[in-house]
């Protein structure tokens, strides 16, 4: 794995420093899925990571955003955002199925209990991760 230049906004480690400790965990296995699926992504040289909408963001040029969060409304879930007008999340549910929880078409949900399916999340990473290359092939197309 190569690696990758990461443009750190100060104030993310200060949003993760207000999550509970549990979701802290949590959410910093999403961040280094993000992290490492850039890495492994020739064409990936540099993410950066910053809060969009008070959450921690993920962005490469060429890429369509990432963001992760857990809200206190929802205290026994945390979820990985998609930008809602592209057709990720409707691609990962025509690819995966019941695999993951979606709401909507702007995220995957998980439960504090789920066991993350690192493999297949990590296509999902990796296809926003590319999204303005990819968006007009099968299933991502208009």
């Amino acid at each position: 794995m190569k690696e990758i230049e990461i443009h750190k906004n100060p104030e993310v480690k200060l949003k993760f420093k207000t999550y509970p400790e549990e979701i802290k965990s949590k959410l910093n296995v999403l961040r280094n899925l993000i992290l490492e699926t850039a890495a492994e992504d020739s064409t990936i040289e540099q993410v950066e990571e910053t809060l969009k909408w008070g959450e921690p963001s993920y962005l490469v040029p060429k890429g369509s955003t990432i963001r992760i969060d857990w809200k206190a409304k929802t205290p026994n879930q945390y979820a990985m955002y998609f930008k809602c007008t592209t057709k990720l999340v409707s691609t990962f549910r025509e690819v995966y199925g019941d695999l993951f929880k979606y709401e909507k078409n702007r995220a995957i949900l998980f439960n504090l209990n789920d066991k993350v399916p690192k493999i297949e999340l990590k296509e999902c990473i990796s296809l926003a991760l590319t999204y303005h290359s990819v968006k007009n092939k099968p299933r991502l197309g208009k």
